[in-house]
């Protein structure tokens, strides 16, 4: 693809995400499209075969940002716990409370909508939360092996109880978009995972 085909695939992009941000997917229209990229139909489907794939294109654009934030600074951190730390004040702070996509976390909104509705979509966003649980829970592992936190957790279960926190935090602050939402949580999260020290 040349340059300028590239650059209207990530035009195509951009405005897709924040209307499927605001919108949601079914609300969100081609005609819609259309109209936030000026471009026709022909245009359109000359980059993406149909709405879905404009989807996924927008959903691997929505990991790529929220992963570049949410993970900044963290792999310098040797404390696996401080490490999950700085990961929610990520996530709350500079993600949710920097009011990244319009609508709101579009990962939660995403799957909330597509539930029941679009399997298969759905299960894409819900294999997302499982591996970020994944990488939580490995490293309360590791924060276990080097003797930092008690012995015999249940690192799924705290893992899976800090995704539902987030996603919790996520749903109020699109409400009332109050930073107090997003800033209690990170404090309450901290207070919660310090206990598990030795």
């Amino acid at each position: 693809m040349n340059a300028k085909g590239n650059s209207t695939r990530q035009e195509i992009v951009k405005k897709s995400l924040e209307l499927f941000s605001v919108k949601g997917y079914f609300n969100t229209s081609i005609g819609d499209i259309m109209a936030a990229t000026g471009l026709t139909k022909g245009g359109l489907y000359g980059h993406f075969g149909s709405k879905e794939a404009i989807w996924d294109a927008c959903y691997e654009e929505a990991v790529r940002i929220w992963t570049e934030i949410v993970f900044k600074d963290v792999t310098a951190i040797d404390d696996p716990l401080e490490r999950l730390l700085k990961v929610i004040e990520n996530d709350m702070g500079d993600y949710l409370g920097g009011n990244i996509f319009p609508g709101g976390c579009f990962f939660l909104n995403m799957i909330v909508e597509l539930s029941g509705q679009a399997e298969h979509m759905k299960n894409r966003i819900w294999q997302g939360f499982e591996g970020f649980g994944k990488r939580m829970s490995t490293w309360l592992g590791e924060a276990e092996t080097k003797g930092l936190i008690r012995s015999g957790l249940d690192h799924g279960e705290i893992s899976g109880f800090v995704i539902i926190v987030l996603n919790g935090a996520a749903a109020l602050y699109a409400v009332t978009k109050d930073p107090l939402v997003w800033q209690r949580t990170v404090r309450q999260l901290r207070a919660y995972l310090e206990q598990l020290r030795v």
